[in-house]
């Protein structure tokens, strides 16, 4: 949970036992098992101690125990219903669990006990964006920063979701707005950054080398400001200066994660030795018996938001957004994915309708046909071909070098863990290679690629066989998709307002001879794309 929580205890710290003086004192350290031993002791002798509960939920949400978190809440709230506070923290419990409606029901309830409290009004702006209600979010962004206009994060907050509208123009006033307040905030610097279209000045580069400079800077704010630096650097062709800043923002964010390769390699294996021709054949009429989605994925930065942006342009299809629901409803089964065969065909079916079930809020049209635009949805093409037999699969493909370059050069808000090594990044893209190549031979036809190269050469040609592949019919409006107005959330939000363009095909070659240690982890992959290796 947010630091604020910590520091409303210490702000009264004289109401409370000693004990849960000593447990905030603890927290306010990130002293987290500390704090944990003496809140349970406390809870021993006293159960019904509704302050040390929402501590204790705290730390469990410090330590990413969402679903502990939420009990405990839950607990402190049945026997003090009228505990704001801990409805608060519920309700952000709820809105990092995904589970935004439930968020925004606890949060009227607490905005109208609290309505001069901002925080409140920003986090259920946040839920509203998560749900697509992009509108009601910025209305509420207005109302805090009407009331209180000096807080560089809800100005950033409020630039990304008039980005996701396209009201750029406006995101950057605010992403520069929060610059203004907060000189060292390296989130809003890697989020004009990361608009791919603006150019940072003289000025820009000089105030972010300076934050750099700060002894105190956080290190997520160090990280940003590197691969925003590496991105402003590039753009003026100071290709060695660039890639040190992207490799330091790489190598920081790196030591934060815990990333194994070797693990993603075996789920891959263990998903070939299951994936085979009698599972599917088992399978074929089982599952949730529905054709609305279509599953855009592969590797990120491989232009599966320019693939979406085409298909909303269609008139019975529907752009969302990338759900989450896939990896969360496989991963519940702790020995996921050799359950996978051990699933009865009433439990296929009723986890294809609970996955429609949960992106249904997403939905705001009434067109028959969906996207989920998840990238790493690839991992779990046979649990979703097994749930929801009607599904359609489109697998956007990018030259490795390019593709796994652009990650490297992207900061992800979350997820994409294998994104900052080049080690990393070559045996992701590999796998990955590997997984697709073994299901084009055992469900040949099922899953449509698309080479992204291919799709710059000859845009119209390829929009067909994409449109005919889903089953609709070719319409003009796909060819001029720029002009679509729907919200975009990813990365290229903007570059998928222009028409296809050529340059970042090319973007990873004036960094060539940086990229040996990719060239070595892709090996055969790299040499015969666009065609696999058939001894992966």
């Amino acid at each position: 949970m947010a630091s604020v929580t910590t520091q409303s205890w210490l702000s009264r710290l004289g109401k409370y036992h000693p004990r849960l003086i000593e447990a905030a004192l603890a927290m306010n350290d990130n002293d987290i098992p500390r704090a944990e031993f003496l809140l349970r002791e406390h809870l021993k002798q006293d159960p019904f101690e509704v302050a040390a509960i929402r501590m204790f939920a705290e730390v469990a949400g410090r330590i990413g125990r969402y679903r502990d978190s939420e009990t405990l809440l839950r607990r402190a709230l049945e026997l003090a219903p009228g505990f704001t506070a801990a409805r608060a923290n519920l309700a952000l419990v709820l809105y990092r669990q995904n589970r935004p409606e439930e968020a925004i029901t606890e949060l009227d309830r607490v905005i109208a006990e609290e309505p001069e409290n901002p925080g409140h009004a920003n986090l259920k702006a946040a839920a509203f964006g998560r749900v697509g209600d992009f509108e009601e979010a910025i209305v509420l962004y207005e109302q805090v920063l009407a009331r209180a206009p000096g807080q560089p994060r809800v100005w950033m907050s409020f630039g990304h979701m008039l980005k996701t509208v396209g009201r750029l123009d406006e995101g950057i006033a605010a992403y520069r707005k929060a610059i203004e307040l907060m000189p060292t905030l390296g989130e809003v610097w890697w989020s004009l950054a990361n608009l791919k279209t603006v150019k940072f000045s003289d000025a820009d580069i000089a105030a972010m080398e300076a934050a750099l400079k700060h002894a105190d800077l956080a290190k997520e704010d160090r990280f940003h400001l590197d691969f925003a630096l590496g991105k402003a650097l590039e753009d003026r062709g100071e290709v060695e200066a660039s890639f040190a800043h992207y490799a330091a923002g790489n190598a920081l964010r790196k030591s934060e994660l815990d990333y194994d390769a070797d693990e993603n390699t075996r789920l891959v294996d263990r998903l070939i030795e299951i994936a085979t021709p009698a599972f599917f054949a088992d399978r074929a009429e089982q599952g949730f018996d529905a054709s609305d989605p279509i599953f855009v994925l592969g590797m990120p930065r491989a232009g599966s938001t320019l693939i979406e942006q085409i298909l909303s342009s269609h008139s019975l299809i529907e752009g969302t957004t990338e759900h989450p629901d896939i990896p969360a409803l496989a991963r519940r089964a702790a020995d996921y994915p050799l359950n996978l065969p051990k699933l009865t065909p009433e439990q296929l079916a009723q986890q294809g309708e609970e996955y429609l079930r949960r992106t249904r809020v997403q939905r705001k049209t009434d067109r028959p046909m969906f996207i989920d635009k998840l990238p790493n949805n690839w991992m779990h093409i046979p649990y979703i071909m097994a749930i929801l037999p009607g599904a359609k699969f489109i697998d956007v493909r990018r030259h490795p070098l390019g593709c796994c370059f652009s990650n490297f050069k992207q900061h992800f808000a979350k997820g994409q863990a294998f994104s900052y090594s080049l080690d990393d990044m070559g045996r992701y893209y590999r796998d990955y290679a590997r997984l697709m190549a073994h299901l084009d031979r055992v469900c040949p036809g099922k899953v449509h690629r698309v080479i992204y190269e291919d799709m710059v050469d000859d845009t119209e040609t390829e929009v067909r066989k994409l449109l005919n592949y889903c089953g609709v019919d070719f319409e003009e409006s796909c060819l001029s998709f720029y002009k679509t107005e729907r919200a975009v959330r990813t990365p290229s939000s903007e570059q998928v307002r222009q028409p296809i363009y050529r340059d970042g095909t090319e973007a990873w070659k004036p960094y060539s001879t940086y990229l040996d240690p990719l060239r070595a982890a892709l090996g055969d992959v790299l040499d015969c794309y666009p065609v696999v290796p058939e001894s992966l």
